[in-house]
């Protein structure tokens, strides 16, 4: 089966998924709202289930020329400098850091020229029987499908979903920044350092480059404070450098602070011909890195069962059963790590698990099979010559 889809969202998960859809031989129109195409200025890293994604999509090699081995999982510091677990040499899975821009600029140049359209931020959707007409930027496009792929505030789900829950709130917020380290003293392979209530994690992301996330409790949502620097820095005062170094080494400018937020789980992931993928489908909190990763998955197994299954509406139900068991048990795993880490009585505890589990338990653990979620096995997508 081929056809024509229209994919909402321009992001690292709509282009993925054109891409995906791609490869199987369909046709895909990108509906971007924003007037040019970017991400966000942060970083990220991908795991091996999220490199195997990238694989499966054709662009792995791509993808490792623009990201930087990541060492964050391996090595976890106290606030003190000291380290609860450090990988040694040949020891713990190296993830692969990005700017998230540099690996949105992968998937971008692979896409079809021609496909992603700009300004078209979708006001009207309108399904019936035989496909999908979606109204973006005063245009109609009519297509046998649509993947909402636009974000947590999705409008198709919006539009499709009205009984799905807005997304709440988690207690916790973030601040982040990518910086020039040039220079800059101090582990800069990737770490995680928990303080009490608070984690912050550094990835490199490309020559001279790091990024930096400090996670902390907070009561209220949408908190703001005159000088958010600042503010960061009073947060992770005496911590072990280069923890103050990176902030520091920001420009003001460039500190981002944003609210965890997480979208309730979804009864299904499928509604005629439209389905949901991505944060549109399963936004969850950070502390697992799996948002992005999860997001690739879900591309290139709707693609998988797209090319499988005899109709559209079979493919998306085949989607939704394979992808919503996962995604949303990883979501719940990721609110609950993310809980711990912010509680001034569960973090403590979490530190003392760590520093009492056996050097083997450990290994095992940071091993590239060392978690279920690291273990995902991509679908094989057939080498389908495009027909357009």
């Amino acid at each position: 089966m081929t056809g024509h889809a229209i994919v909402v969202g321009g992001g690292i998960g709509g282009l993925a998924t054109a891409l995906a859809l791609h490869r199987i031989g369909w046709r895909a129109t990108v509906l971007e709202r924003a007037p040019e195409l970017g991400e966000v200025g942060a970083g990220m890293s991908q795991a091996p289930n999220a490199l195997r994604a990238l694989a499966e999509l054709g662009v792995e090699a791509e993808a490792r020329a623009v990201g930087v081995p990541t060492y964050s999982t391996s090595n976890l510091r106290r606030p003190d400098g000291r380290y609860l677990k450090r990988a040694e040499p040949g020891e713990g899975t190296a993830l692969l850091g990005f700017h998230r821009a540099d690996l949105h600029g992968v998937l971008l140049d692979a896409v079809p020229a021609g496909w992603v359209h700009t300004e078209a931020e979708v006001t009207d959707l309108r399904p019936d029987g035989a496909g999908v007409t979606v109204t973006a930027g005063g245009t109609d496009y009519r297509a046998d499908l649509v993947i909402g792929a636009d974000g947590i505030h999705s409008a198709v789900r919006t539009r499709l979903w009205p009984e799905a829950r807005p997304p709440r709130y988690l207690g916790r917020t973030a601040w982040l920044g990518v910086t020039d380290v040039a220079g800059l003293p101090g582990d800069l392979t990737g770490s995680v350092t928990l303080g009490r209530g608070a984690l912050f994690l550094i990835h490199p992301v490309a020559r001279d480059r790091a990024y930096w996330a400090l996670l902390t409790a907070e009561p209220t949502a949408g908190v703001r404070y005159d000088d958010e620097k600042a503010t960061a820095l009073e947060r992770v005062a005496g911590w072990h450098e280069p923890v103050p170094q990176l902030i520091r080494a920001t420009p003001d400018a460039a500190v981002i602070r944003t609210d965890i937020r997480e979208l309730p789980p979804l009864s299904t992931y499928a509604r005629g011909r439209v389905a949901l993928l991505g944060d549109a489908a399963h936004a969850m909190s950070p502390d697992r890195g799996q948002g992005a990763g999860h997001t690739l998955e879900d591309a290139v197994v709707l693609a998988h069962a797209l090319s499988a299954e005899p109709t559209v509406e079979a493919a998306l139900a085949r989607y939704d059963a394979e992808r919503r068991p996962r995604d949303q048990a990883t979501a719940r795993g990721a609110r609950i790590d993310g809980a711990m880490t912010s509680s001034r009585v569960g973090q403590p505890a979490m530190v003392a698990l760590v520093r009492l589990m056996p050097a083997t338990l450990w290994r095992k653990g940071v091993a590239p099979d060392g978690n279920p979620t690291w273990r995902w096995e991509p679908p094989r997508l057939p080498a389908v010559p495009p027909v357009y």
